[in-house]
């Protein structure tokens, strides 16, 4: 029973979306920038409710251009179970 409940650990725990960088609340000075993190346990995956893809170690990698002054990012995830997820990513460009 308790390796099946460790295997299983996975789908009780439902999506998980990490953001490694560039770090929330950052401000930065160039406009042109890269957001990379990991994503788990997910069948689909959207920054600002665009697609994005993820290779087969759950990272993901995409690149945005910000306007000047404050920006916020979402990234949404659902897993096939239909459980979802959210980050949000608050920038400033300066």
């Amino acid at each position: 029973a308790g390796y099946s409940l460790f295997q299983a650990r996975n789908i009780i725990i439902g999506p998980i979306v990490i953001i490694h960088s560039p770090q929330n609340g950052s401000t930065l000075s160039e406009s042109f920038i890269s957001i990379e993190g990991m994503a788990k346990n997910i069948s689909r995956i959207s920054l600002n409710d665009r697609p994005i893809f993820i290779n087969e170690r759950g990272k993901f990698k995409e690149t945005l251009l910000l306007s000047y002054g404050y920006n916020i990012m979402t990234i949404k995830a659902e897993d096939k179970f239909g459980r979802k997820t959210k980050k949000t990513l608050e920038l400033v460009y300066k």
